[in-house]
This record gives structure tokens, C-alpha cells and sequence, in this order.
């Protein structure tokens, strides 16, 4: 079975290709450059963006309402006693939207995390020697990060 090259990169060799593009000037006269399709398609890198998009979205958003629901709301009294009972939070829990909810809420911001850690630590920082291994480490802790709590999330 033929593999494609895709499936023979690993996630170091995709980070690092990504920090080695830099943006130049095409002269004015140059024709526009043409990529296949398929290789647009295979490209994982839209994918990585995409979870840091997502992830800030939810930092930004979503958690400071959860936050103020659950947190400031309940405990200003602005909410019954009974409505977080232990009963009714499990119930809540156990349903497979919640538990998704939960998991982009916890997962989400870890990969925006990710990203912005091994920004500072490439550019702010100028440790440039270990770019792979920092990126490893980075999307490597969000990845377990998001396996764990799915894995919590799951077995509720």
C-alpha cells in the first residue's frame, strides 16, 4: 500500500516548515505561483491555525461566561441553591452535549495556548536551537491535555 507523503511527516517537521516561510515581495511582473489542489488539501497546517483560532474563541468567550454562570452568578446568590445540586450537575454532565461543551471549553484554550507559549518562546525569547522540541512539548502537552480530559469527560 502506497503511503502519501503526508502521512510520512511528523508534527515537528509540519511546525517547523511553517516557522521557515517567510513572506517576500514577488516583483512585480512575476506570474501568480499555482499549487495543486490536492496538495492544498493535504496541508495540515490550516488545521493547527484552525485549533488556535478556535481556542481563542473560546478563551475569549465562552469561558468568562461559564465563568460568571457558574462562579459569580451561584455564588452571589443570584442563583437557586438547588439548580448546581450534585444531582443535577451530573445529570447535566452525562449528556453527550454538555460533555462536548466541556471538552472544546477545556481542550480548545490548550492548543490556543500551545501556539501563542511557542510563539513567545521563538521570537520574545530568541531560543531558536530548539524549535522542534519546543513545539513537541507545546502541542504535545495540549494534545495529552485534551486526551485527558476527554478521557475524564467520558468516563463520567
Amino acid at each position: 500500500m502506497d503511503r502519501s507523503p503526508i502521512d510520512e511527516l511528523s508534527l515537528g517537521d509540519i511546525l517547523e516548515e511553517s516557522d521557515a516561510r517567510e513572506v517576500k515581495r514577488r516583483p512585480p511582473n512575476a506570474r501568480p505561483r499555482r499549487e495543486s489542489r490536492m496538495r492544498q488539501l493535504l496541508r495540515p497546517e490550516p488545521m493547527f491555525w484552525g485549533l488556535f483560532s478556535a481556542g481563542g474563541f473560546v478563551a475569549a468567550l465562552l469561558l468568562p461566561i461559564t465563568v460568571g454562570i457558574l462562579g459569580i452568578a451561584f455564588a452571589a446568590g443570584w442563583l437557586p441553591v438547588e439548580a448546581l445540586s450534585y444531582e443535577r450537575v451530573v445529570d447535566l454532565v452525562r449528556h453527550p452535549l454538555a460533555k462536548l461543551y466541556l471538552l472544546a471549553l477545556v481542550s480548545l484554550p490548550l492548543f490556543h495556548w500551545a501556539h501563542r507559549f511557542r510563539y513567545i518562546v521563538h521570537h520574545q525569547l530568541g531560543v531558536h536551537g530548539l524549535r522542534r522540541l519546543v513545539a513537541v512539548a507545546c502541542y504535545g502537552t495540549a494534545i495529552a491535555g485534551a486526551a485527558l480530559a476527554a478521557l475524564v469527560l467520558f468516563r463520567i
